[in-house]
């Protein structure tokens, strides 16, 4: 009798493939073993050539809903006896290579039979299954198995280990398995003195903790949940008041709050939902998905205080069991923000919870499993004429895993440390690509930290030692900071990657573009990078082609002053905009104090050596200049509410004007034409926008290319998205970013693309793929 091996890479542990393997190799009636391993999953069997075959070919197609494989091998090993097919116990030594599963929301089932009275789970708030439950978020070491993970203190009872070890039932070898005789405990803390914020735990029985939770709900307070990547902040989204407190005791003005509701159903009454959108909403990821409101919405919500001059909601489905017992109890949709203070992570520490969050809340619910590596929740947009997805947020549901086949097959792990805002890193290790969780913006120090800790993590789950580490060039970045500093620890290659370039390369490698034979324009659009000219860039046009990037075009240099606070106060990007341009006075002045007019006027009246080609600064200055917001209390309001306003008009007006010479002058002074006119807003908002997209049509036009790439957050924007595919589209092949952001998140991994174009040189240091300067300026 033969005996054959098969080895699996991938994301094949935490998603049942072992009992998927055991079930099969049954029905075919093989002997054998599976095991996780470090590197994947392996199989050994007896059998002949064409049953081994058959074997192969059905544990590929037939995989487990949740698995993604990579590679797979099937060799002839020497002969082997094996007296049945087991599981067999896990190997643990080796290199790590392998795919780290994500966290997944409820699944369809385990929701059942937490409704269903006649279950022993019924009522359980931590019920999971194979194919669902917390798997990042509390894995301590690899492989992935309960005494490696934060279920290593609860010993499962006797059914529930029955559960475990039969094949005949979806919890077998389900490492987050447990129910109310072994259970994680719930506990509800109330404050023993209104006057002071020192919480006590009031009750630890898990109906007790939901009716107390509605009965908080009711009264308009607001609570702090532990869920699978953090604390959550809920209240009524129906009560104003109840929703002003939490802005207030937030300190978060106007940013928009994020919804859980009890169901689609009661959802599809508040908001138009289309069936990308829908599928979003219910998947097991269970990210935030944006959906456009209704004109009355039918629960009752408090559409000004949670989305404050906005046309559109983020909701998301209770994708714990915990929160779909409270859900499914209260029948209304509650607001569910990030349980963090203003600038730092989301809290996923009890301790640290009760001490910080204490002020926000007037009750906490809490379990008693650790949570390792906080996740704040993902968020989805669909744009609405072409439902184009566009990734905002790539979290919890989503990271680590990043399936590709754009990236060089390059062995040697290579680190990213990614831009500062909207941080992340990525790591090329074993052939594998891991892109981290949305990490936050890296300026305050517990961001930072979060951020070293989470890297830290992976690297020692992996046991991956980086040969090279890749930073942006901004040399005030912390994240440039701590790569410089890891590289001089372990001794390897620094390697600098312009911010832009960055950009560029994750949306090529995404798109499988990197090693295109045509050539392909990237449309690059920011707020900020550091350029390689010493301006910021932030408006550029590349043309990538023979392996080389050239900047061939860029929004027209304007002033850039006051650093960060010019982002801050759009009503700056509108003075640096327009300053020149008497007629847009009367426009601007009311913007500021007459001290500060004079102030400014001085320090635009100087020469200046600093400018700025960024878009997102333009799309500031605009929507300042539209009256819409002079300061803005969230990283990317103006441009939302610019948005927003755009989105009233369907198409451009019969007097919209096409500017023949495309430069940033002869649009800005028509703006002022218009709006001095008594043209409409909402309508020289969108013309705004689509003589944007007529400038990409020009450039491509000027240049011959046929493939356009967009990223940068700007292409966040659903109407620019939607507009530049109606009238783009039947010309041009259009690449967009898939499962990444096109925000500053893809940095990180457009940093890896962008390195591992160019192998390390013999002397360890990389040779870099050709970068070209500007000759010939091209304008906007």
């Amino acid at each position: 009798m033969n005996t054959f091996h098969i080895h699996i890479e991938g994301q094949v542990q935490g998603v049942g493939f072992r009992p998927f393997v055991y079930q099969l190799a049954h029905s075919l009636g093989l002997k054998g073993t599976v095991s996780n391993g470090m590197d994947g999953v392996h199989i050994f069997f007896n059998g002949n050539e064409g049953l081994a075959q058959n074997f192969y070919q059905k544990l590929l197609v037939k995989r487990p809903q949740r698995a993604k494989i990579l590679r797979h091998a099937l060799e002839e090993v020497a002969p082997q006896l094996f007296a049945g097919f087991d599981i067999v116990e896990s190997r643990n030594t080796g290199r790590a290579n392998l795919l780290l599963t994500p966290d997944f929301g409820l699944c369809d089932d385990c929701r059942q039979e937490l409704h269903d009275p006649a279950d022993r789970r019924f009522g359980y708030p931590f019920i999971t299954c194979i194919n669902c439950g917390p798997r990042y978020s509390i894995t301590r070491r690899l492989p992935y198995d309960r005494e490696r993970t934060a279920m290593a203190p609860y010993t499962m009872c006797h059914p529930c280990q029955s559960e475990y070890d039969s094949p005949l039932t979806r919890r077998h070898f389900s490492q987050t398995n447990s129910c109310p005789d072994c259970a994680v405990e719930l506990s509800f803390w109330a404050k023993n003195d209104p006057q002071n914020l020192k919480f006590e735990k009031s009750t630890s029985d898990s109906n007790d903790c939901i009716s107390l939770a509605v009965n908080y709900l009711t009264l308009g307070k607001i609570l702090a949940v532990k869920g699978i990547g953090g604390y959550l902040l809920i209240c009524d989204a129906t009560n104003p008041v109840a929703v002003a407190t939490l802005r207030e005791r937030k300190h978060r003005p106007s940013k928009p709050f994020a919804l859980m509701y009890p169901n689609l159903d009661i959802l599809q009454k508040d908001a138009h939902v289309n069936d990308a959108e829908a599928a979003a909403f219910g998947s097991i990821e269970s990210p935030i998905v944006l959906c456009r409101l209704r004109e009355i919405p039918a629960s009752g919500i408090d559409v000004d205080g949670i989305a404050p001059h906005l046309h559109r909601i983020g909701a998301m489905q209770p994708y714990t069991p915990l929160m779909e017992l409270l859900l499914s109890n209260w029948q209304k949709p509650i607001v569910a923000t990030s349980g963090n203070l203003s600038g730092s992570p989301i809290f996923f520490e009890d301790e640290k919870a009760l001490k910080y969050l204490g002020e926000f809340v007037d009750g906490f619910i809490v379990n008693n499993r650790k949570i390792l590596l906080p996740q704040d929740d993902s968020v989805v947009q669909f744009t609405p004429g072409h439902l184009q997805r566009i990734v905002l947020r790539r979290s919890r549901g989503y990271a680590p895993t990043y399936i590709h086949q754009g990236l060089p097959d390059w062995q040697a792990s290579v680190l990213a440390m990614g831009a500062d805002m909207k941080g992340t890193f990525s790591l090329q290790h074993a052939g594998n690509t891991y892109i981290s969780q949305y990490l936050g913006d890296l300026e305050s120090f517990d961001t930072q930290e979060n951020f070293e800790k989470t890297l830290r993590h992976l690297l020692h789950l992996l046991d991956a030692r980086p040969a090279r580490v890749i930073v942006d060039k901004h040399p005030a970045y912390f994240s440039t900071f701590k790569g410089t500093e890891l590289a001089g620890e372990l001794g390897v290659a620094l390697e600098e990657v312009q911010h832009h370039l960055a950009h560029f390369a994750a949306v090529l490698a995404e798109n499988e573009l990197l090693t295109s034979k045509k050539p392909v324009l990237g449309v690059i659009w920011d707020g900020t990078g550091w350029g390689d000219d010493g301006q910021v860039w932030g408006g550029e046009f590349f043309l990538f082609e023979n392996s080389g990037f050239d900047r061939i075009a860029h929004l027209d240099y304007f002033p850039h002053f006051l650093g960060d606070k010019m982002a801050r106060e759009p009503r700056l990007s509108a003075l640096a905009l327009f300053h020149d341009l008497p007629e847009a006075e009367p426009l601007l002045r009311h913007h500021f104090t007459e001290k500060e007019w004079a102030f400014y006027q001085k320090m635009l009246a100087r020469p200046s050596s600093l400018k700025t080609s960024s878009v997102g600064r333009l799309f500031d200055g605009v929507a300042a200049l539209l009256g819409l917001q002079s300061k803005s209390s969230f990283e990317g309001e103006a441009a939302m509410r610019l948005e927003a306003l755009a989105m009233k008009d369907a198409k451009p007006k019969g007097n919209f004007r096409l500017l023949p010479d495309f430069s940033l002058n002869s649009i800005l002074t028509d703006l002022i034409a218009d709006l001095l006119a008594g043209v409409d807003k909402s309508e020289i908002a969108f013309h705004f926008h689509f003589a944007l997209v007529h400038w990409i049509g020009e450039i491509a036009r000027q240049q011959g290319v046929h493939r356009l790439a967009f990223s940068g957050g700007v292409f966040q924007n659903s109407l620019l998205t939607d507009l530049i595919i109606s009238e783009l589209g039947e010309k041009y092949e259009l690449f967009f970013h898939q499962e990444l952001s096109p925000n500053d998140e893809c940095i990180s991994f457009g940093q890896l693309a962008f390195s591992l174009l160019s192998p390390l040189t013999p002397e360890g240091g990389p040779n870099r793929a050709r970068v070209s300067e500007l000759q010939n300026e091209v304008s906007l």
